[in-house]
């Protein structure tokens, strides 16, 4: 038994999210009941095991953003921080505010791309940008209104217009990022493309289980945990952090039982080689993220004309190399998928930084393990990950969502009133 307890990675049970699966091994062991199938013995396991014993994340991606701060500064704390996202605290809210009155909401790199999109489909000076009750931009202010229409427009549901090749050109991105209404315009501006209002959180109490099922089931990819006391963030879990554990947990009689099968064993990928959002090389990069904004995808893969091999991926995160360094656009008189990758190559490559662009496509076949597959995941810091055939011809994707989504399962009525206290939508939010 000794010997099915040591890490896989040499990190041995040293590391905190180690301990933790020693923790849900020690509750699998004890649980006896010859009835249950392996899948109800984590849901049990999971079950007793409260949110507060996930390890606090790393003190470097624990960021708030102000709701005061302009989108140029969030967008480069979330970019220096590597972070998808980041809570929004209100300035004007009262120091002992609770947490439910302290933040505006979280701010994500997808309601960053609505409002880029805007603004091309703005250039492009295409029709459809009616403001809500026909209020002028004028009366409402430009950052709302570029945040209501950048969602509602009809022209967001389709493809680019025939301009939109001239228009989203390395002029364009330097243009907008150096103008007063980009610099001026406030996080705050955007709260129409937030996800929640504030946002649902977990209390330190609420089970592993409760956290594992909204991270998949429920598609969020961050969890904030509260304090209610405390009135502030006490933790923020994200699926990463759940495949690290995962990862960590290599060895452990109730990973290895799970994690050795392969992936055609758990019925994944979910998806049909047909059924993939993908765009080609030389399509826009901007139909990339608009795409992702409809399909509610954190990325897609890019595909050669004509052919069914991936020759790059482009995630939602990736919006930030238009806005902080648009500048390595300026000789391209468009900016295909094919020639962003290329230019934020170079650009990674000449400041040494690290990404998951450097590190081309990563594949794997469907006789694979979710164990090696989890492993590659957590190394390369990636959110998915692309099933090929012998011939490199994609035949699926597979998510962080899709693989904790194979590890649990909900009972039924098991959230019964949870939602009952999360605060509607705002208004005018469509993410």
């Amino acid at each position: 038994m000794a010997m099915m307890r040591e890490s896989g990675r040499g990190s041995g049970l040293s590391s905190p999210e180690a301990k933790l699966g020693m923790q849900v091994e020690d509750l699998w062991d004890m649980i006896l009941e010859p009835q249950l199938s392996p899948t109800e013995k984590l849901n049990a396991c999971f079950e007793n095991i409260p949110v507060s014993a996930f390890p606090p994340a790393p003190s470097s991606q624990v960021i708030e953003i102000n709701s005061d701060a302009s989108l140029a500064e969030a967008v480069q704390l979330m970019s220096e921080h590597k972070v998808l996202s980041a809570p929004v605290v209100d300035v004007d809210a009262p120091k002992d505010a609770s947490w439910i009155d302290r933040y505006m909401g979280i701010v994500e790199f997808v309601g960053i791309v609505v409002w880029i999109l805007h603004q091309s489909e703005k250039e492009d000076g295409s029709d459809g940008l009616e403001l809500p009750n026909g209020e002028p931009e004028a009366k409402i202010g430009p950052a709302v209104a570029a945040a209501v229409s950048g969602v509602s427009s009809p022209r967001i549901r389709g493809s680019l217009s025939p301009r939109s090749a001239a228009i989203i050109s390395g002029k364009f991105f330097e243009a907008l990022t150096s103008s007063d209404f980009y610099r001026n315009t406030k996080v705050r501006d955007i709260s129409g493309s937030f996800r929640w209002a504030p946002f649902l959180a977990l209390q330190k109490a609420n089970s592993f289980l409760t956290m594992l099922l909204l991270l998949s089931k429920y598609r969020m990819k961050s969890i904030p945990v509260v304090d209610p006391g405390e009135g502030k963030i006490d933790n923020i879990i994200t699926q990463s952090a759940v495949i690290h554990m995962l990862e960590e947990c290599s060895g452990l009689h109730w990973f290895e039982s799970w994690g050795t099968k392969k992936l055609s064993e758990l019925g994944l990928p979910l998806m049909k080689p047909s059924r993939i959002f993908k765009v080609y090389e030389d399509e826009t990069v901007l139909q990339a993220f608009k795409l992702m904004r409809e399909k509610r995808v954190g990325g897609v893969p890019v595909v050669e004309r004509g052919g069914r091999k991936a020759v790059g991926n482009i995630s939602i995160r990736d919006i930030q190399f238009l806005l902080i360094a648009p500048e390595i656009y300026k000789n391209y008189r468009s900016i295909t998928a094919k020639n962003f990758l290329m230019a934020v190559r170079s650009y990674l490559e000449e400041h040494k930084e690290s990404s998951p662009l450097l590190n081309g496509m990563v594949t794997c076949k469907r006789e694979n393990t979710i164990k090696e597959v989890i492993v590659m995941l957590d190394s390369e810091k990636i959110h998915r990950i692309y099933v090929v055939d012998d011939d490199g011809n994609l035949e699926g994707v597979i998510t962080l969502r899709d693989i904790i989504s194979k590890l649990v399962h909900e009972p039924r009525g098991y959230f019964g009133d949870f939602f009952d206290g999360v605060l509607p939508l705002p208004e005018n939010s469509r993410v």
